[in-house]
């Protein structure tokens, strides 16, 4: 039976609040029969779901098409108005002609002028200082209904955080709304259908502010200053069934208050004293006389935009793993979560009014047992909860957020159980995609720290760390995971809200920072260097290869251009040699281990930034292709002539030698194909001889650790790629797994046995840069990967590579199209093979096979099973092309 489901706009099941003008709608045709397609579609839009099934009023139709496209069909009926809620479905019609009817779905608009604005914004007549945070402010506005009332929306934002209230209820589930944005250029806004929270008479309208990005602690430097408190925005729009409006918006009528929240940063924790609590505030006819009336402050002269990426929620629970106590005259208990998590802790206590609890979170432990809290540097990371007394109390924070495993509690009253304390873990709310396990269990161990990195840093953007005073959207990190990232989680509306960021904190003349969203007074404006800058071309590439998503590079073209050119005018003849901030060229290999000064690695910072100058324009070429742009392809062909012949006279000597010879010098030449043919064979020995000298260890930082083991498998040493993944001696990715990491560190020595603890200073225990490999994981292991001439897995290219003495491996993929998968054994030298592969997709089938008469699918020889087409065959493997379905292939493994 096939059915059509899964229906998305741009990205989302039945978006509340968009500004896309012309909104993609993409579907899923859900088939198990093998060579399924779509043949022809046909979309229809209405204004109402009983016109769209009746089929009148049409707003568009797009007739019937003959095309298998079934993502991003971009919507091309009438403009949309602010707040216009439109449905649709689509019919498709299969390989042989039968039809079938998704069910209905909706999106609805945003505001999407500034004058659809009626609120003015709103705050506190007290504020904090350089250092220091003000209790949050306490909102309130009573209003009445009328009329009978048909739908309600509220729109908010905030310079800073908020939380809404209606009537005493929480609005929704998100967390740290709006979002963290170049406050100066752009503030991202919500929706909410609220319309079942409001009552017939009086209601009241309420909301909490907290500093956030906006106005409290990002980094080590102290405070933001966007505004020197946080302010609120909202409205809301009331529809009432006679088909009138109107519109309950912040302005002068709001009174405002202190409550129990004295401080909340996202830094450095939140203090909550339960007896000052406001009880009934929410509730009608509470008096508020005492209250202080709200200051009004001046329109922001900036994009107030709708949120079209996912936002924070709360995703899952953990309950500690074990407690221990330390000191018995003032005694501090030690939770285990067993988990390096990002989020907080709910606390539950009972004890005497005004206890106060300490709370204080770390990544590890000291020798003592007590918590090693000196790599959070400035963070202090502490909440605080003062009792009310008299019962059992619950209490979690709202406005900060802490990268921990270990929870400390002190002055709790009496002696806790393990059930005091609950993690609750948060990040953007992606859906997860990707699976992947094999035979080996530190492996697993692995893919499951590399997952829980990118849980614990995408909050709202793609930070580096979670736990100390630097929280920063690092661009140089950012893009050597993204292809990790996409695997794990459907991270398309994630980075289109990041690659807005980015482009917003390009600068005039081009250059891209080093941190996006742009720190004030520090980062606004430089030049983050090779391989971070990089980011703005990097990033929009993966996203279209893995979503096949062209409007992403479509929009940041222009962006990337003005990069181009910045690069080309800052080079010399072709050499990224231009100094940065710093006076450096850039930040080099970041942490490997062939330096001097144990940061920016032994490889010349110029051969890092000409190969990336290399590599960039590379990527132009085909963006160009991909948009129609021959001119300019042509043009970055050039270009690309230019930087790679001065890369060769520069850095390649005769021999195929490359000048400095680090492990990561010889990486990026060979991953960017910096070479001439004749000499890629000498250059690729020449990097697993430097492997060897180090004893099978990588010494590879930021820079080159993501290319490694793909440059090694691809140069016909897949058995070194596998020598390094399986390598369990420091340096290496399982060393710290058997120290017992849950996650990714950001040193290789972030704790050695010989030395314990690296330097405080900068040592992230939940660091997804190194986690890059699971990218060649999923694709050589498991044997995923994405067609570069049909991206978004239209055509899906299946090809495990068995090795390192794995005798299994199963990766799985939620892609567009459906789910893709692939899981192989390996017994004595006999490879069994299942694949599946979504309908109205097709793959490319390469087994590991001696020759084609010795490969079966479902137990009968190739040639007698319909739907498969034989490309090739060569004393390594079989290649293949098939459709949609599943398929049990089994070989004789040809051996390396």
């Amino acid at each position: 039976m096939t059915t059509i489901s899964q229906l998305t706009c741009e990205y989302r099941i039945n978006p509340l609040g968009i500004d896309v003008l012309q909104p993609r709608l993409s579907w899923q045709m859900q088939c198990n029969r093998r060579g399924a397609y779509q043949k022809s579609y046909q979309v229809l839009v209405a204004p109402t779901q009983h016109d769209l099934q009746a089929g009148t009023n049409i707003l568009w139709d797009s007739g019937q098409t003959a095309s298998d496209q079934s993502i991003h069909i971009p919507y091309a009926g009438p403009a949309l108005k602010s707040g216009q809620r439109v449905y649709w479905k689509v019919r498709v019609w299969d390989e042989r002609d039968h039809a079938m009817e998704s069910d209905p779905a909706w999106w609805e608009m945003g505001l999407l002028e500034a004058k659809d604005w009626k609120g003015r914004w709103i705050g506190a007549p007290f504020w904090g200082g350089p250092r220091t945070s003000s209790p949050a402010p306490y909102l309130r506005r009573e209003f009445s209904l009328q009329k009978p009332l048909m739908i309600a929306r509220l729109y908010a934002t905030a310079l800073g955080l908020y939380e809404c209230y209606l009537n005493g209820f929480r609005v929704g589930d998100d967390l740290l709304t709006p979002g963290w944005t170049d406050y100066t250029k752009r503030i991202q806004y919500q929706v909410y259908d609220v319309t079942t929270l409001l009552l017939p008479g009086a209601n009241v309208f309420g909301a909490i502010l907290g500093d956030g990005w906006a106005v409290g602690n990002i980094a080590w430097f102290g405070r933001q200053n966007y505004a020197d408190r946080p302010q609120f925005l909202a409205q809301i729009v009331l529809t009432y069934s006679d088909g009138s409006r109107e519109t309950i918006a912040t302005d002068e009528q709001w009174k405002v208050s202190q409550g129990p929240i004295l401080e909340a940063d996202l830094l450095m924790g939140e203090s909550y004293d339960a007896r000052r609590e406001l009880s009934g505030w929410l509730t009608p006819g509470y008096p508020d006389s005492k209250w202080w009336s709200v200051e009004v402050f001046p329109v922001q002269n900036v994009v107030i935009a709708a949120t079209n990426g996912p936002v924070v929620k709360r995703q899952e629970e953990i309950k500690p793993v074990a407690i221990h106590k330390i000191s018995a005259l003032q005694p501090r208990w030690i939770f285990d979560l067993g988990q390096n998590m990002v989020g907080w802790i709910r606390l539950t206590v009972c004890g005497k009014k005004e206890t106060t609890v300490t709370i204080r979170h770390a990544e590890v432990l000291n020798p003592d047992g007590t918590v090693n809290t000196a790599n959070l540097r400035t963070a202090r990371s502490t909440d605080y909860y003062t009792l009310r007394g008299g019962g059992l109390e619950t209490w979690e924070p709202r406005f900060t957020f802490h990268g921990f495993r270990y929870v400390e509690l002190q002055g709790y009253p009496g002696e806790p159980t393990i059930d005091a304390v609950t993690g609750i873990v948060i990040h953007s709310d992606m859906q997860p995609t990707g699976k992947f396990s094999c035979s080996d269990p530190l492996i697993n161990q692995l893919q499951h720290n590399i997952l829980w990195s990118q849980k614990g840093n995408f909050i709202d953007i793609p930070t580096d760390c979670p736990q100390r005073d630097e929280r920063l959207g690092w661009t140089g990190d950012a893009q050597v995971f993204a292809r990790t990232a996409a695997f794990n989680f459907q991270v398309a509306g994630f980075f289109s809200k990041w690659l807005r960021d980015l482009e917003d904190a390009q600068s005039a003349d081009g250059a891209i920072p080093n941190v996006v969203p742009g720190l004030l007074d520090w980062s606004i404006g430089i030049d983050g260097g090779p391989g971070w800058a990089d980011a703005v071309v990097i990033c929009p590439w993966i996203i279209y290869q893995w979503y096949g998503d062209v409007r992403i590079v479509e929009d940041h073209y222009a962006s990337m251009r003005r990069f181009i050119h910045f690069l080309d005018e800052t080079s010399h003849e072709g050499l990224r040699c231009y100094a940065d901030f710093t006076g450096e060229h850039g930040h080099g290999d970041w942490l490997a281990l062939d330096g001097s000064d144990g940061r920016e690695g032994g490889t010349s910072k110029e051969l890092i930034g000409t190969a990336f100058f290399a590599y960039s324009v590379q990527l132009m070429i085909k963006i160009a292709e991909v948009l129609g742009k021959k001119e300019d392809a042509r043009s970055y062909a050039r270009l690309a002539g230019k930087v790679c012949a001065a890369f060769q006279k520069r850095f390649v000597r005769l021999d195929g030698t490359i000048e400095g010879g680090t492990q990561t010098a010889y990486v990026l030449t060979l991953a960017f194909d910096l070479l001439p043919s004749n000499l890629r064979a000498r250059a690729a020995a020449e990097l697993v001889q430097k492997i060897r000298e180090q004893g099978d260890h990588l010494s590879t930082g930021f820079i080159g650790t993501p290319y490694l083991n793909w440059v090694l498998s691809k140069a016909g040493y897949l058995d070194m790629a596998y020598r390094l993944l399986k390598q369990t001696t420091y340096p290496s990715w399982l060393y710290p797994v058997l120290q017992g990491a849950t996650t990714i560190w950001e040193r290789w020595d972030g704790w050695t046995q010989e030395k314990g603890f690296q330097d405080p200073k900068m040592n992230s225990f939940n660091h997804y840069a190194f986690g890059a490999i699971g990218a060649w994981m999923v694709k050589v292991i498991g044997g995923i990967d994405v067609d570069p001439d049909r991206p978004g897995y239209k055509q899906v290219i299946l090809h495990p590579q068995p090795g390192g003495g794995l005798s299994f491996a199963a990766a799985e993929l939620q892609s567009l199209y459906g789910m893709i998968r692939s899981a192989w054994m390996l017994e004595n030298n006999r490879f069994e093979w299942q694949v599946i592969i979504p309908a109205n997709t097709t793959a490319i089938v390469i087994l590991p096979a001696r020759d084609l008469s010795l490969v079966k699918e479902s137990g009968k020889p190739l040639q007698e099973v319909d739907g498969i087409l034989f490309l090739e065959v060569d004393d390594q493997s079989v290649v293949l092309r098939v459709g949609s379905g599943e398929y049990h292939f089994s070989s004789l493994l040809k051996l390396n």
